[in-house]
């Protein structure tokens, strides 16, 4: 469970700001999944993940609610799956790839 100071934290930022936090997480989850011995740190990133989309959603376009939507789901698959030791098919390209669209939803990057 993510704390509440962390929520409130989070929601102190502008929409792009926590679109740029999402991205950060899921570079991480593609990053820090290719070593075992992060187990733990990934499971918490993930949690954290389905969190920051929740929490960013109402204050997003709709377009961007929907984006959020999946990504949110596409999380809580991979959390399952990595929870129960099973692989998850293209989650280094898949992590990369949402997390590029997010930064460039925020105009963070240029498309």
């Amino acid at each position: 469970m993510i704390s509440e100071q962390i929520r409130e934290r989070f929601l102190q930022d502008p929409l792009p700001i926590r679109l740029g936090g999402l991205a950060a997480d899921l570079a991480r989850i593609s990053s820090f999944s290719e070593n075992p011995s992060n187990r733990q740190a990934v499971a918490s990133l993930l949690e954290e993940g389905k969190c920051f989309a929740e929490w960013a959603a109402p204050s997003a376009p709709l377009e961007t609610q929907a984006v959020l939507a999946e990504i949110q789901v596409m999380l809580a698959v991979w959390q399952r799956r990595w929870a129960n030791g099973l692989p998850i098919p293209d989650l280094h390209a898949e992590a990369d790839r949402r997390a590029e669209q997010l930064l460039a939803i925020a105009g963070l990057v240029e498309r």
